[in-house]
Parts: C-alpha cells; structure tokens; sequence
C-alpha cells in the first residue's frame, strides 16, 4: 500500500526563537522522555519507506538543530535511501552544516521573513538577522538546494516582497511566500492576511513573470522572472488552498502522526511502537480519515474568522512541526 510521497517529522518542540506568528509566549514544552528518540524515529521511517513509498523525508520542529543527534538522525534518514532535507531558522546552521552535508542532507528550508535587523527582532523576538543571512549565503556555497521561507504580514513585512523575489535575480534559491496561516496563540486574522492574488499582482507590476510547471502533489505555486537562477512560489493555503493533490504525511515530535498541518486528531504512533504493537494498521487508518481541506475546518472566509479560530487545535505550529 502506497500511501503518499512525502513525511515531515518534527524531532523537537522547542524553538530558540518565539517567533510571533507561530509560538505563543506561554508554550508548554514536552519533557526529553516524552521526545520521540532517534532509534524510534528511524525505525517508523523505514516502516513508511519500506511499506508505504516515501521518497522525501524533511526534518523540522521547533528548531531542529537544536536535537544534539540532529547529524545523525539525518545519517539514519540517508541511508533508507530518501532525499532527506530539514527546516531550520539557521542560527547555528554554520555550526552543523559540515557534518548534516557528510551525512546525506540535500536541501534547506530556511525561514527568514525580513531583511530589516530590527524588523527581524520584532518578529523572532531576538536578534540574529545577519547570522541567518550569512548562512544562507553559506548553504548556496556548499551546494544545498536552498529554500527561503517568508511568512507574508500584511502591515508586518508585506513592503518586502520585491525584495524577497529578487533574490532569485543573483542566487540559485528558491523564495516561498507562504499566506499568514491560523495557528493556536498567534493571532491570526483574515485581515492579515496578504493573499496569494496580491502578491502577483504586485510582482507583477514590477517585473514580468512566467508561470512554471509545478510537481502534481506541491503544495506552491511556482513562477520565475526570465533569465533569472532562482524561482519563488506562493503557498495559497488560505485563499487557495491545494489540500486535493497534497502528499504531506506528518510526525511531531512526541510521535503523534497528523495527515494534515491543520488536523485536529493525531494517532499515537509511538506509544503503540514502545508496546511493542504494529503500527502499519494506525498509519492506515490515520490516512483514511483525512479530511477534503483543511483537516475539516470551513474555509477561510472573513464572516468565518471567529468559527476558524475557535475550532483551531491548541497546539500551536512549534509543536507541530511545518
């Protein structure tokens, strides 16, 4: 049984930024026994690999790099013979970037949602603008496939979208414009949300741009400027969302599966692995109930805000994993 292509395992929730848009100021955080081990985590990959046709696995979090084995969790993910990528805030990514690359890691995602020092401060609630920009600058070099994650604010960051866009005039990157999301604790409103026809609109004004074939199960709307090395995409999750062709499977950091970012049941798979049990049947059964769109919620309409946010999970974005 094939179930789908691509598995998010969030290996910790902790973060060492609190960013404003996905972790709330009084987070409960999981104690180490209650983190899914890197023994565990290779053995529920190779079941999905094995089993089930994964063929990418992305690590993330909180932040990743944070997990002291992270280099040889990403080893373990190697050698099932996957392509094996990890989002990351990239403040220690000079760090591990050495040891992640001899291990087999082939892309980034790297969040980054202003070029403004003190603007960043702001939003990641410490400084670090440059060290981020300079690993950036450092993954390209390595040869890493790098993506640039941009959380769109409207009133926040939205005046940098150009900018962000234009990155790929000098540099093989790949820029993603994600849609201000509704997560638990980071006061999302439909207001806020600058929309995916917006940011076209306003690309397009500028420079001309050409629509690019997209993988039928991405999750971004992919364009180029011609001739220019990179591309960037829009992720429409709330005014467009892609919810029919996604492929995105998901395990957070405490061994909860969710086939959805915004599903509001989780299966226990490590509970059941720690017993001993079979846990083919909980992934498939898991998968069976997913939801047309957005794990079952109504569609993100501004009459619908109060409803949205109310049926929203407790758990907030750190903890579950992007």
């Amino acid at each position: 049984m094939r179930i789908h292509r691509s598995l998010r395992i969030s290996v910790v929730d902790k973060c060492d930024l609190r960013c404003t848009y996905c972790m709330p100021e009084n987070q409960q955080f999981l104690k180490r026994q209650e983190l899914i081990t890197r023994e565990e985590i290779a053995t529920i990959a190779r079941l999905f690999v094995e089993r089930y046709g994964i063929t990418k696995i992305r690590l993330t979090g909180g932040e990743p790099l944070i997990r002291p084995d992270i280099v040889d969790i990403v080893r373990d993910l190697a050698a099932l013979g996957v392509k094996v990528g990890l989002t990351t805030n990239a403040l220690t990514l000079h760090k591990h970037i050495d040891g992640l690359i001899d291990a087999g890691l082939k892309s980034v995602n790297i969040s980054l949602d202003t070029f403004d020092a003190e603007r960043f401060s702001r939003i990641a609630r410490r400084e670090g603008f440059t060290t981020v920009w300079n690993n950036i600058q450092r993954a390209l070099v390595r040869g890493l496939h790098v993506k640039v994650n941009m959380v769109v604010m409207r009133g926040v960051n939205d005046d940098e979208i150009l900018r962000f866009v234009e990155l790929t005039r000098d540099h093989p990157i790949h820029v993603r414009l994600i849609e201000f999301m509704p997560f638990a604790g980071n006061k999302w409103g439909r207001e806020k949300v600058y929309t995916y026809g917006e940011m076209l609109g306003h690309i397009g004004s500028v420079h001309p741009i050409a629509k690019l074939n997209d993988d039928p199960h991405s999750t971004a709307k992919s364009y180029r400027v011609p001739d220019w090395p990179g591309t960037f995409a829009v992720i429409s999750t709330v005014t467009e969302p892609f919810c029919g062709s996604c492929d995105r499977l998901r395990l957070t950091a405490e061994g909860k599966m969710r086939n959805c970012l915004f599903a509001r049941e989780e299966t226990d798979l490590l509970s059941a692995l720690r017993r001993g049990e079979d846990i083919a049947p909980l992934i498939e059964a898991n998968v069976l109930t997913k939801h047309a769109m957005l794990g079952g919620l109504p569609p993100f309409k501004p009459e619908a805000q109060e409803e949205v946010l109310h049926d929203l999970s407790a758990r907030p974005m750190v903890s579950i994993g992007g």
